[in-house]
């Protein structure tokens, strides 16, 4: 369940798919870091993104819907229609089947959006479910926000903290291994409402308004992934203090317990984003009394790759290695529970 590193996709993908110059149409094509295609339809845009769900078990077709949709949202625009591939070991799991879909339609729901159509199938070659979702949205005329859009001298911020869902999803299918690791029922209760806060469409479409300049959620890789991306994707550098980086109490216990990095872990509900600085005072005034808050983290500037500075100590990274992950590691080492 590793993504597969950036030197294979340059080989073995890029070259294949849609490129603007083959087709007018193609706005914005299959590119490295920006996790929307734009495509003109008519007078409009349309914003498109597939994602599938292989690193959790239970409330998988939850995530997926939301997880999709994060991609659109962070490009700026609202998302509006869902489709679903949910694939399942075994003809026998109807009970498995209609879970995913109450769930997915329950995410679907409070995000307003619809599901219009997808694929169900079994397939005894699967050890557990797969669901992968594809979110649209038109863009109505609305400014889209790219991944390759942060400028040197824009402010670095990062929503709610760090590790969220993978924190979740080893509360939810590590339960007893969690237990043996001396995390206690509180803390598994308190890592299981995590998974109910892996939307950042609210807020990504709030700062988009605001004048972000980049934004990218946190997936695979963590926010160490993302910020690599966003420098490489804008050809600029990113100056980040390891220290403001939100770390959540319970994260943190889990990270203790498991052994892992927060910051390399992924982390749906979680959002970075850059703002040029006359937007910033509006920005944290703007999340200062909401549910969802705002951390500015570090500066964008010119040059290459990651400066991530803690206490005196600074390193500088370069490397693209989107295919670590912390919860990949995980699923490496652990196997499910089923409870």
């Amino acid at each position: 369940m590793a993504k597969f590193p950036f030197e294979v996709m340059q080989e073995c993908v890029y070259p294949f798919t849609a490129k603007e110059s083959k087709d007018p149409d193609v706005i914005l094509g299959s590119a490295f870091g920006e996790d929307v295609a734009v495509t003109r339809v008519g007078d409009d845009l349309l914003l498109s993104h597939v994602d599938p769900i292989v690193g959790a078990v239970n409330g998988i077709g939850w995530l997926a819907v939301h997880v999709a949709c994060n991609d659109i949202a962070a490009s700026g625009i609202k998302p509006r229609w869902i489709q679903l591939l949910v694939m399942l070991p075994s003809q026998e799991d109807t009970s498995d089947l209609k879970q995913i879909m109450c769930d997915a339609a329950r995410a679907a729901e409070s995000l307003e959006v619809t599901i219009i159509g997808g694929h169900t199938e079994a397939s005894n070659g699967l050890k557990r479910p797969l669901v992968a979702a594809t979110a649209l949205a038109p863009a109505c005329g609305k400014r889209i926000v790219k991944t390759s859009g942060a400028k040197p001298g824009d402010i670095i911020y990062v929503t709610r903290g760090v590790g969220l869902e993978g924190t979740g999803i080893l509360a939810s299918d590590f339960t007893n291994e969690a237990k043996r690791r001396g995390l206690t029922d509180q803390d598994i209760e308190e890592a299981l409402k995590l998974l109910s806060s892996v939307s950042v469409v609210s807020e990504a479409l709030k700062l988009a308004d605001l004048g972000a300049t980049a934004m990218h959620d946190v997936t695979r890789g963590g926010i160490f992934e993302t910020l690599l991306e966003i420098g490489a994707c804008s050809h600029t550098c990113m100056h980040v203090d390891r220290s403001k980086i939100p770390v959540p109490e319970v994260v943190q216990r889990f990270a203790n317990a498991f052994t892992f990095d927060p910051l390399k872990m992924i982390s749906s509900g979680t959002l970075v984003a850059t703002l040029p600085p006359e937007a910033c005072d509006a920005a944290e005034k703007a999340f200062e009394s909401g549910p969802c808050k705002l951390f500015r983290i570090g500066v964008v500037t010119e040059g290459e790759g990651l400066f991530l500075r803690h206490v005196s100590e600074k390193q500088h990274f370069m490397k693209i290695a989107c295919e670590q992950d912390e919860l990949t590691r995980m699923w490496a080492l652990l196997r499910p529970e089923g409870n």
